[in-house]
């Protein structure tokens, strides 16, 4: 069994993933606290978004354990919201914001609907919380990448979720962008007192938020405070080879053979 506590809201012990029967990360064991802000980071394949679906219940462990608020996962729980990291435009290209947020409402109240008031009431403060409000009638399409993710950040924290899963949330954006909504995102977290899991390529635009750093290679993760995780001896043990953390200009670059092993993320204009 594993030991759990009233500020753990997820614990892992021994929990190995992947699919197939072939594992892709093995023997995580892990306790994360309610209201942390964790960065998940590792190169492509490594284990970073199977990670997120094993909390979310969408995939069963391999072997060992995990334990979300105190319970097995359960795929569709409404203690949990999630931004994937894909998205189909073509089904709500031509909603308004707000109509697509109340169609992927989903609140009941004890199992009939909620009345169309408090919907559009939930819907409003929402809008507002990730100062989207002044676009929300506009059509999807219409929205600059920045924009879209705000609604899109809006619509995984209907239900009021614990626990807040992002899964690449900065890829398509440029540096400017990725700021602003990482410090939304603080905001939103100091506001709601949730737990975010935040996975991404670069370290450097999460340095000023994230508690701790879930680092996921060659089949293993190592979790803790930046400063013990993001170091030279920490990943080359991780990666098995000789790896250099660079700090420059207060941002910290990751090399392996002379190569970034975190690979090369293209920013989109909005």
């Amino acid at each position: 069994m594993i030991n759990h506590t009233s500020r753990d809201v997820i614990t892992t012990r021994g929990l190995t993933l992947g699919y197939a029967g072939k594992p892709i990360v093995a023997n995580i064991s892990i306790q994360i606290s309610k209201g942390e802000f964790i960065g998940i980071l590792g190169p492509n394949g490594s284990g970073k978004s199977t990670f997120l679906k094993a909390v979310l219940g969408l995939i069963k462990p391999l072997s060992g354990d995990i334990r979300v608020l105190g319970e097995a996962p359960a795929h569709g729980s409404s203690d949990l919201g999630y931004m994937p990291q894909m998205r189909q435009y073509a089904s709500a290209a031509n909603l308004s914001c707000r109509s697509m947020l109340e169609a992927s409402y989903q609140g009941t109240s004890f199992g009939l609907p909620l009345p169309s008031r408090k919907k559009s009431g939930e819907i409003g403060r929402l809008l507002r919380l990730v100062k989207a409000d002044d676009y929300a009638d506009r059509p999807v399409q219409q929205l600059s990448g920045g924009e879209r993710q705000r609604i899109y950040l809006a619509q995984s924290l209907l239900g009021n979720p614990k626990i807040l899963l992002l899964d690449e949330p900065l890829s398509n954006l440029d540096p400017h962008y990725q700021e602003t909504f990482i410090n939304l995102l603080k905001d939103i977290q100091d506001r709601l007192d949730i737990t975010i899991l935040f996975t991404a390529h670069d370290p450097n635009p999460l340095l000023k938020v994230m508690d701790r750093v879930m680092f996921f290679a060659k089949g293993k993760a190592a979790i803790g405070q930046t400063h013990e995780v993001i170091t030279s001896p920490s990943l080359s043990a991780l990666y098995g080879t000789s790896i250099e953390v660079i700090e420059f200009n207060n941002r910290l670059f990751v090399f392996g053979d002379g190569q970034n092993v975190l690979g090369q993320v293209a920013h989109h204009h909005d």
